[in-house]
């Protein structure tokens, strides 16, 4: 455990095997680290090192497992989904909830952390329970109108259930807290469907990536499509600024070289830089044709994400993927896309303010906000490959992680 600000390791624990899932409590005072293949939780205690508390499920096996949002019980999914274990460290107690459903997205929490809905599988149907998680009492249950549920989340304010279907049928369903049927949307039929679904932070809006390339985004006043977002491979609006990723090879004066050459300098002289310049519409975009007899193609919407001021929204298309496309969700138009030179691994919006972070599986982190964008190269040896990259609450810095290491970005304040 590392402070965040100095990087001083402030606790070492020790877990009994290779730690397949770690998360923090709400309240940051506690670490859950999950060992599925031992069927078996450890949690840690920051302000008592000594304390820890060791969870093992036993013959039913273990294969997911989290936080309650109150950071006090711990919600354990049994092998073959027979049922989630909710553990409570404070009172010792133990409630199960049956026949949750083996699905990418099935338990979902609301912000305010009151309720729990949970996706079931029973007599070949699907359902939704919804749980009040202080005492974890069944609120309410409802059959879902889905072929085979696919995921569920709730709005940012608590108000509204989405529930979507799996990918071979385009649909999704609105619920309400009491369970009431809002609106079901369905774009088109035969054909595959959903790959990804996000709130924006108002909640005013959902938004919908598909396998046809498009995002549809619906209202919160009537549920219906009020846009979409198609992603053509060639750019050809004046008003759509496009930044490409430009490498450019350091310039070293050649009176400086010495040999044999400084560590620095040989790292400046072996890395390649790169930059971005504004590309002159119409811009066409790489791209890659699908291969369609293999299950799970590569093509559709697959990463969504809002920023935090509701104002844009920021996709990915599989088919085209070393591009983001950035939304301007006040006018409804594609505002900016980047072109990077290697696909697009992840991205991730400051919490803070409208400045989204992308890496690309390089040495290099990539920054857009609406004055500009950025390119970053990390000053690690070796080949820090960056997959992953996660902001702290304060926005005032990122981690960024490679397969083996892991840095800390800090960015100055204006």
């Amino acid at each position: 455990v590392w402070d965040a600000s100095t990087l001083r390791i402030l606790q070492l624990y020790t877990c009994l095997d290779q730690i397949q899932h770690i998360e923090w409590s709400s309240d940051s005072l506690f670490i859950l680290c999950a060992m599925y293949k031992r069927g078996v939780v450890q949690v840690w205690s920051l302000e008592q090192p000594d304390w820890h508390c060791k969870i093992d499920e036993g013959s039913a096996g273990l294969v997911a497992s989290c936080w309650s949002p109150d950071g006090r019980h711990i919600l354990n999914t049994t092998e073959f989904h027979l049922r989630i274990t909710v553990w409570s460290l404070c009172t010792k107690s133990v409630s199960y909830i049956k026949y949750p459903k083996a699905c990418q997205q099935g338990i979902a929490f609301t912000k305010d952390g009151r309720y729990m809905a949970v996706a079931e599988r029973r007599d070949c149907k699907d359902f939704v329970s919804i749980f009040v998680c202080s005492d974890w009492q069944l609120l309410r249950h409802f059959d879902t109108e889905t072929q085979d549920l696919f995921g569920i989340e709730w709005a940012p304010n608590g108000c509204v259930l989405a529930a979507w279907d799996t990918c071979l049928e385009y649909k999704i369903l609105l619920y309400s807290l009491d369970g009431r049927l809002l609106s079901t949307y369905r774009a088109y039929e035969w054909s595959l469907g959903i790959k990804s679904v996000t709130w924006s932070p108002s909640s005013q809006f959902v938004a919908i990536g598909s396998y046809d390339e498009k995002v549809r985004i619906l209202n919160h006043v009537t549920w219906k499509k009020i846009t979409e977002f198609e992603h053509p491979a060639t750019i050809t609006s004046t008003k759509t600024i496009v930044y490409k990723e430009v490498e450019k090879s350091p310039s070293v004066e050649t009176e400086r070289l010495s040999f044999p050459p400084t560590r620095a300098l040989a790292s400046s002289l072996f890395s390649t830089q790169s930059k971005y310049d504004i590309s002159q519409v119409p811009v066409s975009l790489p791209f890659i044709k699908p291969v369609a007899d293999r299950a799970n193609p590569k093509m559709g919407i697959g990463m969504l994400a809002f920023s935090p001021d509701n104002c844009f929204l920021a996709t990915k298309n599989d088919n085209i993927p070393n591009a983001v496309w950035i939304w301007d969700i006040q006018k409804l138009k594609l505002f900016v896309v980047l072109e990077q030179l290697c696909a697009i691994q992840c991205f991730q919006w400051d919490p803070c303010q409208p400045r989204l972070a992308v890496c690309t599986g390089t040495s290099k982190v990539f920054f857009w906000s609406p004055a500009g964008c950025v390119s970053v190269q990390v000053p690690a040896e070796g080949d820090f490959q960056i997959l992953s990259l996660s902001w702290h609450s304060s926005g005032d810095s990122l981690v960024l992680l490679s397969k083996d290491n892991f840095c800390v970005c800090y960015l100055e304040k204006e």
